[in-house]
């Protein structure tokens, strides 16, 4: 994929600008969310065994249910414990075809999850000591490591807290 370059550059900066003036709010003067966050995402699993080990083994989130999906008989729903009273949640569809992950309009780029520099390290020894690839660097004073689980989701991590973004409070 291309990017962009001069003028064009230029003017996506300037139209970011302009996005940000008319409708970036103040934290003070923002209204309240409706929504109490994030009860559950729900990603397509290629395989429910290999994704639980993954997640539940390599990132260290407790698998805290396994049911049938009450939409498509014989598909496992499963839920994982990522913190905050929030789950990561996957469907497999047995039978059903489906692509390769792919970036694209309304899909997803990735889900960051906060976690402590301790937890941070303990992930990366993991990933190292199994040969999984992934991208790690500072941003700031925050650590940051991107990892694609076994379906190709992409899973930041992040020493960020919750709430803050490249170390501006943003709640």
């Amino acid at each position: 994929m291309a990017q962009p370059q001069g003028e064009e550059l230029q003017a996506l900066l300037k139209r970011q600008e302009e996005l940000r003036n008319k409708y970036l709010v103040p934290a003070a003067e923002r209204p309240r969310t409706t929504a109490r966050g994030i009860q559950h995402a729900v990603y397509i699993a290629r395989d429910v065994e290999e994704t639980i080990l993954f997640h539940r083994d390599v990132m260290g989130f407790p698998l805290v249910d396994l049911s049938d999906n009450r939409d498509y008989p014989g598909s496992t729903h499963f839920f994982f414990d990522v913190g905050g009273e929030n789950m990561l949640a996957f469907f497999d569809f047995p039978g059903h075809p489906h692509p390769d992950y792919a970036e694209t309009i309304g899909g997803g780029h990735h889900i960051a999850l906060s976690v402590t520099r301790e937890t941070y390290d303990e992930v990366k020894a993991r990933l190292d000591e199994r040969e999984i690839p992934y991208a790690a660097f500072p941003m700031g004073p925050t650590l940051s490591l991107f990892v694609a689980d076994p379906n190709g989701l992409r899973i930041e991590l992040t020493t960020e807290a919750m709430g803050h973004s490249l170390g501006e409070y943003l709640l």
